[in-house]
């Protein structure tokens, strides 16, 4: 058997766990995947042929999925120690960490301690992390068995018959996706105590040995508890729910409830915006991609002339610099979402300008030779008349810092679900923004969905560095996530991932992908979601963008 890894050979004898071939011949620290003839495997897979390794630590994507998964279960091992009668909930990601609540108690921080010193007894003690396969039916009666109806309700939609769950000392549980094979693994973690519940922290992703920075975000964690009062509501709290609502032909007036609530929430925004009167002039949007910001401008707008308002748009776009006075990045190519991308002297004099009642002449991006042109489009506003300005800088002060604070109202725009395919498996918010992303770039930007896949980690990092440290400094949050929409999306991802072939690049990730949405039942009948939706805006038919 020939391995390679890392441009050297190694020649074996014997089959090997990738965790022992690491051990005795690569010596890699803190790895907890590896990706072997472009699959992702187990430290705990057994090498059997010939292949190529790649190793996987906790500053891939990957690895980072695996090591916060398994900190997950060793959470849930620590409170069920503690708590053994309440439900734990992983809820959602917030601030680099992931906020969970325990059932029927308000967490202390003595109570925080005492899950930290079970979770560190744990890595201490080098519990396995125990990997086993049954008929799917087995374990769907044995969840039934523990009166986990949640977990047994979601596997009945899996489609392979064979299911991997997992254990530590004793507790069985089911997880979307691959774990470490052991608690020692899981040494860099902390806890904070966060709202009614905790936020799980990992290793920071440039130093695994040291915390990741976490801070309280108060705005956001309002957002995902005014979020998950709607799904209440609704009476869809997980994937299973919606699959019943599907299943049995109720989901028209779900969609219309969600369009509803949407639409209530923009219209409570153009009223505060309009409650101060003339002193708010700059409407500033931003979010990271595929949150829908320009159907929410739209929506925004109408709802702003329904209180007599004239709101005008102007796309940042057309203020990028030319091409050759684009900043580059780390590696050398054009950094679009650099603030440095805009030309912020001249916006900032348009803005001062216009907020005077002076006309100025609008600039028009050409991307096709990387020039600022001018095309005789003037643009006068009168005192009253708010500028709406939509764009991933919208929250940073840097893009309008000529124009006084009290003029500006900043909202931020993401897709934040709350929707989980059970209380231990949620529903990753950057994995919805995705497919929404591959579905409107193959209808509308002739983009393939290794394309996309390919352009995501690029995104992500603008989004991490440009977006999110700002999302705080927001007057409003809003969250343009449907509860419904991923069983829409599924009939318009599913063909597109199952196009990546496996010795693709893009194929680890398209499979992963394909895995989570086989839980969704797909929603076929589009009758009941409006032309002005935000989903509209991904799947074609909107009649307010494009």
């Amino acid at each position: 058997m020939i391995l390679k890894a890392y441009s050297k050979e190694y020649s074996l004898n014997n089959t090997i766990t990738i965790e022992n071939f690491n051990k005795e011949y690569l010596k890699q620290d803190n790895i907890v995947a590896a990706i072997f003839n472009n699959n992702l495997r187990e430290l705990t897979y057994e090498l059997k042929a010939d292949g190529i390794i790649k190793l996987l630590d906790f500053k891939s994507h990957d690895g980072k999925k695996i090591y916060m998964r398994s900190l997950s279960f060793l959470f849930i091992r620590a409170c069920k120690d503690l708590y053994p009668n309440n439900q734990i909930n992983i809820e959602h990601a917030i601030s680099k960490g992931l906020y969970c609540e325990i059932n029927g108690i308000t967490l202390l921080k003595e109570d925080v301690d005492k899950i930290k010193e079970r979770m560190n007894f744990y890595v201490k003690e080098d519990f396995k992390i125990i990997k086993k396969t049954c008929d799917k039916q087995d374990a769907i009666k044995e969840f039934e068995r523990l009166n986990n109806y949640k977990k047994a309700e979601i596997l009945k939609y899996k489609k392979e018959d064979k299911v991997t769950m997992y254990e530590i000392n004793g507790l069985i549980d089911y997880f979307y996706g691959y774990m470490v094979p052991s608690t020692s693994y899981l040494k860099t973690f902390d806890l904070q105590l966060c709202d009614d519940g905790v936020v799980i922290i990992g290793p920071n992703k440039n130093d695994f040995n040291k915390i990741a920075d976490y801070k309280y975000l108060p705005k956001l964690s309002y957002v995902f508890r005014e979020t998950e009062k709607w799904a209440k509501i609704m009476n869809v709290r997980n994937v299973s729910d919606l699959n019943k609502i599907i299943e049995n032909n109720k989901y028209s007036d779900l969609i219309r409830t969600v369009e509803a609530l949407h639409e209530k929430k923009i219209s409570e925004i153009a009223d505060m915006i309009d409650n101060h009167e003339h002193e708010k002039r700059l409407i500033l949007i931003a979010g990271p991609s595929s949150s829908g910001k320009t159907s929410f401008s739209h929506r925004l707008a109408t709802q702003l002339k329904v209180n007599g308002l004239d709101p005008v748009s102007i796309s940042l776009d057309n203020y990028f610099v030319n091409r050759e006075d684009t900043p580059l990045d780390e590696f050398g190519k054009y950094d679009f979402e650099s603030i440095y991308s805009i030309d912020l002297e001249l916006f900032n004099t348009h803005l001062q300008k216009l907020l005077k009642g002076e006309e100025i002449e609008l600039p028009v991006f050409n991307f096709k030779n990387g020039k600022r042109e001018y095309n005789n489009n003037f643009l006068k506003v009168s005192e009253t008349q708010p500028i709406i300005i939509e764009g991933i800088h919208g929250l940073n002060e840097m893009l309008t810092e000529s124009i006084p604070h009290n003029k500006k109202f900043k909202i931020y725009v993401s897709a934040l679900t709350q929707l989980n395919l059970d209380e231990h498996n949620r529903i990753q918010t950057t994995d919805l923004r995705l497919i929404r992303r591959m579905v409107r770039d193959k209808s509308f930007r002739n983009k393939t969905v290794k394309e996309t896949i390919a352009q995501w980690k690029s995104v992500r990092r603008g989004e991490e560095k440009y977006i999110f440290p700002y999302q705080e400094e927001a007057d409003i949050m809003f969250n343009s996530t449907l509860i419904y929409e991923l069983s829409v999306l599924k009939k318009y991802a599913k063909p597109l991932l199952e196009n990546v072939k496996k010795d693709e690049e893009e194929y680890i990730e398209s499979n992963r992908l394909l895995k989570f949405l086989q839980y969704f039942v797909p929603l076929e009948d589009e009758a009941d979601i409006p032309p002005t939706s935000i989903l509209k805006e991904f799947i074609g038919g909107s009649r307010i963008v494009h």
